[in-house]
């Protein structure tokens, strides 16, 4: 029940991706692998604060479950005010080295060009961007599932039209290309924004004076959480410089791949955001084994939408290229296309445990098993030929394997529960 409205509240940022790729490509390979480029930094930029919905999600979560509402709404006033504050950082230090995030991505000429006003333009919705993530955390942690879903859905809705409008231009309005996939976004991302705080503060009100003391527990599991998403965003920006690297076509092949992957991704994150909130909750009126029984139903039934979703990645490929990768493209896309499909019923293994050890707060472990599968990663891209023909393949083995590490430590920490485990312990 939680995991539906979930779903459909966390497609919709990847389908907003997916549009812009859509409207894009009918540009030509050179604007699709500026898009790629784009869209793989600001990414990078924003999974590396994401520790602040997903700390707050679980803090809510416990205080809620203890009947310490006060103190949910005192951390979540906080939250709040790092996300704003960490987004105008991103703005003031992102805008002048877009050009060299540019460079070091593989870009070059008019990609690189385009990449840099996309990115510059998308930069000014990133206090938007995390303030909406951090308050869609308490209200999750809140188990409030739909209003987040609700005010996604809306955000997704306002893309589509206006990337329609300014991309390819209508009537008397003209069009303005990547601009303008990057305008529509930033549009439809601030009245999301507007939304996504009327809705939090009125669930949990707004406490008498703002206080930071509550912060320093926020930014210490930023520490560790900064270190995990850093790297595994690292990782995706070292395969995406691969594939740009060996051209504007494998680079469009490889970004039409990463969207349609991230896409699925956070669709099977919907269970894992569930259960991070059923697990805090459990934890925070001490019942252990109610946290272990989330576990076993999250992993089961992630497991099952992995093979489903990697079912209808290989019926629907042909349908895939025509619609996202440019023609001459497509060549390069069909075997790589394959192992990312293959990937996914352990990839949901690896969003199921992240989301089950991010309700158990069990954050430093989830940066050590980071540190091993991104450094095997990273040795397992520099083996890789660009000039070979099968260099884009061997990018999504490397991949998953990247995957298959993560997810089993994920699931080792779970049963039997190496080291000291949450979920063995007697909390």
């Amino acid at each position: 029940m939680l995991s539906v409205p979930v779903l459909l509240s966390l497609i919709a940022e990847p389908l907003t991706a997916l549009v812009d790729t859509a409207f894009v490509s009918k540009l030509g390979d050179g604007p699709m692998a500026a898009l790629g480029v784009g869209t793989t930094l600001l990414s990078a930029i924003f999974w590396i604060f994401n520790f602040l919905s997903i700390g707050i999600q679980s803090e809510v979560a416990r205080f809620v479950g203890a009947g310490q509402l006060d103190r949910a709404r005192a951390q979540n006033a906080i939250a709040l005010t790092l996300a704003g504050g960490f987004g105008l950082g991103m703005l003031a230090f992102g805008w002048p080295l877009a050009p060299w995030l540019a460079e070091v991505m593989g870009a070059e000429a008019a990609t690189a060009d385009d990449a840099v006003i996309y990115f510059r333009i998308r930069l000014f919705a990133a206090p938007a961007v995390l303030l909406t993530a951090t308050a869609f955390g308490s209200l999750r942690g809140l188990q409030n599932m739909r209003v987040p879903m609700g005010i996604a859905l809306l955000v997704n809705a306002l893309n589509i039209g206006l990337d329609a409008v300014l991309i390819l231009g209508a009537g008397p309005i003209p069009a303005y290309g990547i601009a303008g996939a990057a305008w529509a976004t930033l549009a439809a991302q601030w009245i999301g924004c507007f939304c996504a705080l009327f809705a939090v503060f009125q669930s949990l009100g707004r406490p008498a004076k703002l206080s930071l003391k509550g912060a320093s527990q926020l930014l210490q599991v930023g520490s560790d959480m900064f270190v995990r998403t850093g790297l595994l965003t690292l990782f995706l920006i070292l395969a995406t410089r691969a594939a740009t690297r060996m051209g504007d076509e494998a680079g469009a092949a490889h970004h039409a791949i990463r969207q349609v992957w991230l896409f699925t991704a956070l669709a099977l994150d919907a269970l894992a955001v569930s259960a991070q909130s059923l697990v805090g909750w459990y934890l925070g009126k001490g019942r252990v084994e109610g946290a272990r029984r989330v576990a076993g139903v999250c992993c089961g039934w992630s497991f099952g939408m992995g093979l489903a979703l990697a079912i209808g990645m290989l019926l629907g490929e042909g349908w895939v290229a025509q619609l996202l990768v440019p023609i001459e493209a497509q060549a390069l896309f069909t075997t790589a296309w394959l192992w990312g499909a293959w990937a996914q019923p352990l990839n949901a293994l690896c969003f199921a445990t992240d989301g089950l050890h991010w309700g158990t707060r069990d954050y430093r472990y989830l940066r050590n098993v980071m540190i091993l599968a991104s450094g095997l990663g990273w040795f397992g891209l520099q083996l890789i030929d660009p000039e070979h023909p099968g260099a884009l393949e061997s990018i999504w083995l490397v991949t998953g394997a990247w995957i298959l590490v993560r997810a089993s430590f994920g699931m080792l920490r779970i049963w039997p529960g190496i080291g000291a485990s949450p979920f063995r312990s007697s909390l």
